[in-house]
């Protein structure tokens, strides 16, 4: 007779899948100082070899990211991303309203995109009821020919950016950022100034502005866009525009925590 094992799942844990669960939950929750290998590994309880081990099994399918300048970690894209495959409707929620409030301000669209296995999605949108503009829903873009891209990769630890980036740069029209030094020289100004800009860089008519939603360790969760034609989002408007779409962000990633409302962030 077959005997049928009804134990719990708790009984049947696998302890280097618990420990190394335990290590990228602890890089989530760790602040700068305390996410390198040995602090994680006495938050964690493990020795420093089993520790690096589970850290760099991690690193290389892309849950945790390592800056090899300071030793820190942090969550991988590809943890966002299987977030994402859970679906976006909370983050959705919590930014709707701010969508629906930058539209009416602006009197431009506001969308929402999230970072994904083919780049970034276009998952919720508001578009100005005067005006008619084709919807990006659904659609991914390119993450170094859009403001939205650009708002993502400056906060990203660089060997996330340069995974992300990978080979040639494709030119999709004459202002489209294609060599890498220049491109690192505009995520330096985007990480600075807390926005992305787009002028015509993947459709020529297109001109916008774009904010991350940052989770608590400041890694971008979703973008906010503005955008439009160029004629009514033209580069002499980028920087009130960038002020407001990077309150909205900032107001979505406060939801996003519970934290309330916070004050305008300064934007340089």
């Amino acid at each position: 007779m077959t005997t049928r094992n009804h134990s719990p799942a708790a009984s049947v844990r696998i302890q280097s899948v618990d420990r190394a669960v335990d290590l990228l939950q602890a890089v989530a929750a760790a602040s700068a100082e305390m996410a390198t290998a040995p602090a994680l590994a006495r938050a964690c309880g493990l020795n420093r070899a089993t520790a690096w081990r589970l850290l760099k099994t991690l690193q290389a399918r892309g849950l945790v990211a390592l800056d090899e300048s300071t030793g820190r970690y942090s969550i991988g894209l590809a943890t966002v991303e299987l977030g994402n495959a859970a679906g976006p409707d909370a983050l959705i929620a919590a930014a709707r309203p701010e969508l629906e409030r930058t539209c009416r301000e602006t009197g431009e669209t506001a969308a929402l995109a999230v970072p994904g296995i083919g780049g970034l999605c276009y998952v919720d949108e508001v578009t100005p009821t005067a005006v008619l503009t084709a919807s990006w829903l659904g659609r991914f873009v390119p993450v170094h020919a859009t403001s939205t891209g650009k708002a993502m990769l400056a906060f990203l630890p660089a060997d996330q950016v340069r995974r992300l980036l990978g080979g040639e740069l494709r030119s999709f029209t004459a202002t489209t950022i294609t060599d890498p030094e220049a491109l690192a020289a505009e995520l330096a100004a985007t990480r600075a100034r807390g926005y992305g800009i787009c002028a015509g860089e993947l459709e020529s008519s297109l001109y916008g502005v774009s904010a991350p939603v940052l989770d608590h360790t400041r890694r971008p969760l979703a973008v906010l866009s503005i955008w439009g034609p160029q004629d009514r989002v033209h580069e002499g408007l980028f920087a009130d525009l960038g002020a407001v779409v990077v309150r909205a962000a900032a107001r979505v990633s406060a939801a996003q925590r519970g934290a309330g409302w916070p004050d305008a962030p300064v934007v340089a």
